[in-house]
């Protein structure tokens, strides 16, 4: 592949690609916890699995204990949980342990842990509202997924486009058995959802070989990257645990599901049609070479 020139902040990220909060707070604390155990017999692995059961511990607190202070514990732990998460990828990156296997166990950890977190909140609003809780808890844990796949599918497209990180579509020993087979039906949801992105990718693809032209359409990547970002930022994991918190403090998940279900799946119909746009526009920008 041709070598991106890379505008990293502070964090190590490119800073388009961060919100507030991960900029200032989570991923400097990650880096941090990734550099601290990159001497140690951990793995990123470990890191992901501990990540997940932080979610689990969180679910417990604010299901099925539930007092204000087990309520105040759970969402302060949910929040450190982005921590965690975070240290797994910036230690395997460290310690020359990044490959496609750890980028599946990865997402198993986050969404397993997070299933767990959903059947917990499920079962506590069983005890008041029935079956009907049930639905609450299915919509809102499936609109997540379909919400989070769109949103981390961009930004990794974006990152692709931009910096020339490769993802897990773009390597041909993806992991074999369950775990190849969860990163297929992820990569075809994330086909049906980002599909407007085909194109710039066919078009990336094929400027590898020429890195002059790779540099010049990684620059209009950044300049349309801030508008690209900003609306499947919205859909990842940091609004949601906040709104979690705030739901649970309320006293009740139902606020939580309510809103995934509903405002959360406005804002992805809006990012799908806006991204379409912004595709077209890298397109005709590439076609027509802007620098």
């Amino acid at each position: 592949m041709a070598t991106i020139e890379l505008r990293p902040s502070v964090t190590g990220k490119p800073r388009e690609l961060q919100g507030f909060l991960n900029r200032t707070l989570y991923h400097p604390a990650a880096r941090r916890l990734a550099r601290a155990l990159a001497a140690t017999p951990v793995t990123p692995n470990m890191v992901s699995v501990f990540g997940a059961l932080m979610v689990v511990a969180a679910g417990i607190l604010y299901a099925r204990i539930g007092t204000p202070t087990a309520i105040a514990l759970g969402f302060a732990l949910h929040l450190l949980w982005h921590v965690v998460d975070g240290a797994d990828g910036d230690l395997a990156r460290m310690t020359g342990r990044a490959s496609p296997n750890g980028e599946v166990v990865d997402g198993l950890c986050d969404y397993g842990g997070h299933v767990v977190l959903y059947l917990l909140l499920g079962a506590m609003l069983d005890d008041t509202m029935g079956g009907f809780a049930w639905v609450l808890a299915v919509g809102a844990g499936g609109s997540r997924i379909i919400q989070s796949v769109f949103a981390e599918s961009s930004r990794r497209s974006y990152q692709w486009w931009a910096y020339g990180v490769p993802w897990l579509q773009h390597n041909r020993a993806a992991p074999t058995g369950i775990g190849g087979a969860l990163g297929k039906a992820y990569l075809a949801m994330s086909h049906v959802l980002t599909g407007a992105t085909d194109k710039v990718n066919a078009i990336v693809a094929g400027a590898e070989v020429d890195p002059a032209e790779r540099q010049r359409i990684a620059q209009l990547a950044r300049e349309v990257g801030p508008s690209f970002l900003s609306l499947p930022g919205a859909l990842g994991a940091n609004p949601r645990t906040i709104i979690l918190g705030l739901s649970m403090i309320a006293g009740t998940p139902m606020w939580f599901f309510l809103v995934e279900i509903t405002v959360l799946n406005v804002i992805l119909v809006v990012a799908i049609l806006r991204q379409r746009a912004q595709c077209r526009r890298l397109v005709h920008l590439i076609a027509n070479g802007s620098n």
